[in-house]
């Protein structure tokens, strides 16, 4: 949300309630954390179940360490350079008594969701140092700047570019820099069949060991989307129109409603519907849950397809093609019917010109994005490393990375890979 709009608020209800509604609102995106934590543990193989946890868990507090003196600064510091970063400030020790708490912990929460979209996707063969260091990175740094742009007064903010909660500043952020994650260090040892020239001649699933867990993530998600989105009505339709559409769909492509595709089209509507949830009517809701819930089976057969690389939870389908949709349908569908809204879309009269600053957004933030991540990724490699050994991959990064023998002690677990079993 804008400076504008929380000044807004904040005038209309007064100091204390909108701290408490903020700080409410906070905990439940907090709250999130768990759910993507479920998401992707579920997602995945029963031998990385704990690796998961333990990223998901540093997202969080990782952040925390760099958002306290450099990143949140930067998102809602005083303007420098143009509109291009905000000035980073020590309030919170210089000015303990009167710092904006309330803000702080909101804008901590949306950050470490940034940060952990990227987990899923580089599941399974990731070091877990080299994750620790890209989260510092992305949580002090590149998360920051871009939505100070489109939070803190930036310059896409001044030229009227609409986000109210995250499709592009967070959601295609994340997706974008999973994608470039998860290419970068390469598919999981068995995913792809190659030939001799090295074309890919199969695409092999690796079924998650915990759909019930996965489950489970997806309605924390959904549930904490309410703090993420405020409670808007649109929250509730597009994801729910987005998996009736992925179910049907599903169901006469490939005979049977895909479970795994239907929770992840819940998650890409709630994604395409963060950006506009403010400034679209029911219908706009619709359309956009309608797009979604096709679009993340696109994505997920792209990426494996098309792109080949290996994204174990479908991070890049949901999150980074989804936070672009939902972006863009700001200029189409933002109409002045939804409460307090001055904006007018393509499809409500409004021509081109809000439609234009969006796709604008979506460029430049993709272009930060995919210039700085990349840099970022290039020097873990050749530092530390990104990947794990061979050996350590296939034992796991549960016993390998943190000595954890197993997630589920007590549980015999097996293995179920292309119609085959074997012991994990």
């Amino acid at each position: 949300m804008t400076k504008e709009v929380l000044s807004a608020i904040q005038d209309a209800v007064g100091t204390q309630v909108f701290g408490i509604w903020f700080l409410i609102g906070a905990a439940f995106v907090f709250f999130m954390q768990a759910g993507f934590a479920m998401v992707e543990a579920g997602f995945t193989r029963a031998k990385n179940a704990g690796n998961i946890i333990m990223k998901n868990l540093m997202d969080f507090c990782i952040g925390t360490c760099v958002f306290i003196p450099l990143g949140f600064g930067i998102l809602l510091g005083e303007d420098a350079l143009g509109g291009f970063i905000g000035t980073p400030t020590l309030g919170i020790f210089t000015d303990y008594a009167n710092f904006d708490w309330s803000n702080f912990v909101f804008n901590l929460v949306f950050c470490a969701t940034t940060a952990t979209i990227v987990s899923g996707a580089m599941a399974e063969r990731t070091k877990f140092l080299s994750y620790c260091i890209y989260s510092a990175v992305i949580s002090a740094v590149v998360y920051p700047i871009e939505a100070h742009w489109i939070w803190g007064g930036g310059w896409l903010a001044s030229l009227g570019f609409h986000d109210f909660a995250g499709s592009c500043a967070i959601h295609m952020v994340g997706g974008t820099t999973a994608f470039i994650g998860a290419a970068l260090e390469g598919a999981r040892i068995g995913k792809f069949t190659r030939d001799k020239d090295g074309k890919v001649t199969k695409v092999h699933a690796f079924p998650g060991h915990n759909i019930v867990i996965g489950a489970l993530g997806c309605f924390i998600l959904w549930f904490g989307w309410y703090g993420f989105n405020g409670a808007a009505a649109t929250t509730t339709i597009a994801p729910a129109i987005a998996t009736v559409v992925c179910m049907i769909f599903t169901w006469l492509r490939y005979g049977k409603p895909d479970v795994s595709m239907c929770l992840n089209a819940s998650l890409a509507g709630l994604v395409a519907i963060t950006a506009p949830c403010d400034v679209v009517d029911a219908t706009g809701a619709i359309i956009i849950g309608v797009v979604a819930g096709l679009l993340v089976v696109f994505g997920v057969w792209f990426c494996d397809n098309v792109a080949h690389v290996d994204d174990p939870v479908g991070a890049v389908a949901v999150h980074c093609l989804n936070g672009i949709w939902g972006t863009i349908a700001v200029g189409l569908f933002a109409t002045k019917t939804a409460p307090e809204c001055t904006l007018k879309g393509l499809f409500y009269g409004g021509g081109f010109h809000q439609l234009g600053l969006q796709l604008l957004g979506v460029v430049t933030v993709m272009a930060w994005t995919i210039i700085t991540m990349t840099i970022v990724f290039k020097i873990i490699d050749k530092t530390v490393g990104l990947r794990v050994t061979e050996e350590e991959e296939i034992v796991g990064l549960d016993v390998k990375e943190h000595g954890l023998a197993s997630a589920y002690a007590g549980f015999s677990l097996m293995d179920i890979t292309e119609g085959s079993m074997s012991v994990n």
